[in-house]
């Protein structure tokens, strides 16, 4: 089910969808809302006609598990678990403009850069952030979360994915969030080199459920934590650090701990990915110990039989052969 709020909170509409909402996004313009669902369906809901239906708009071989557009509303750009991100005219979605390949496990998230509307940022399980030129499929940059990492983390030999990429314009600043991590990660968008430049890990006491920059406050983190739901840091020279707690943080945390039971059903709950990773199939090892079970119990098998007769063995004759014999 998509519903839609307007402020202050009302709730003036809801569609049902065919299949379980995996991503959502308004169209530049606003007039269009764009939903992904899991059998790997898009379809568009028009803001301006709330009681119309939902238009199919394009469809993958795989589900869905991010939808972007374009800030000129000319493509639609789709990420599924089979580690594409599909570039489709948004006016004609049946027509594809590019693939951009190169993740090596699910695509978690993808993300077109405000201030350089031909640049993408995408996730994966891969556990990489990767920096494309859309329009053509072009890789320009892949930087692995680990180079954020030192190896003594409890989490460095973990499988996760980006669940939220924010981006800050001022600074061309990126962070992301992991599911099911107490970490940020902080990237600075080099966009005349067209690469990324790791610059911090934040840590934090409890799990980040999100992530979003608000121009000219700073970076809003949201974890796991009824008490102390909210932090909120800034640049201070050259790293981001949490600020003391101010009469903004107090105003929003109180928001949030009164609105708490819209997030419990988070608490608790396993990575939302964990169930998307392709699974390792060895042939090999189950042939090999299926074959060494076989020799085992041949050998067994030769062990437990008989010793052979001091002449040899003897042919047992048949009833038939004993007759012929007895008559000549």
């Amino acid at each position: 089910m998509v519903q839609w709020l307007s402020s202050p909170w009302q709730h003036p509409w809801a569609r049902t969808v065919v299949r379980r909402c995996t991503a959502l996004t308004f169209t530049a313009s606003e007039e269009r809302i764009l939903v992904a669902d899991k059998s790997g369906d898009v379809y568009s809901f028009s803001v301006l006609e709330p009681h119309g239906g939902g238009r199919l708009e394009l469809g993958h071989l795989s589900m869905l598990l991010d939808v972007a557009v374009s800030p000129d509303d000319r493509f639609v750009l789709t990420a599924d678990r089979d580690e594409k991100i599909r570039v489709s005219w948004a006016a004609a979605p049946h027509s594809i403009e590019s693939f951009c390949l190169g993740h090596t496990e699910f695509v978690s998230r993808i993300f077109v850069v405000p201030n350089h509307p031909e640049l993408l940022l995408s996730s994966s399980g891969d556990r990489t952030l990767r920096l494309w030129e859309y329009r053509s499929g072009r890789e320009l940059h892949c930087c692995p979360l680990t180079s954020l990492q030192e190896p003594a983390e409890p989490w460095s030999d973990k499988r996760f994915a980006v669940s939220r990429i924010t981006y800050w314009s001022q600074e061309d600043c990126v962070a992301l969030s992991c599911d099911g991590l107490p970490v940020v990660y902080i990237f600075q968008l080099d966009a005349a080199q067209r690469q990324l430049v790791p610059r911090q890990l934040l840590t934090f006491q409890h799990r980040v459920w999100d992530a979003a920059f608000e121009e000219g406050h700073g970076l809003w983190v949201l974890q796991d934590c009824q008490e102390d739901p909210l932090v909120l840091c800034r640049p201070v020279g050259g790293q981001w650090q949490s600020v003391p707690e101010s009469a903004e943080l107090k105003r929003v945390s109180a928001h949030v701990r009164v609105n708490w039971a819209m997030l419990e059903g988070c608490a608790g709950v396993d990575s939302g990915f964990s169930s998307l990773y392709k699974a390792a199939c060895d042939n090999m090892t189950t042939y090999l110990k299926k074959k060494e079970e076989r020799l085992k119990q041949q050998l067994e098998k030769r062990r437990r039989a008989p010793p052979p007769g001091p002449s040899g063995p003897t042919k047992r004759m048949k009833t038939g052969d004993l007759a012929r014999g007895c008559s000549s």
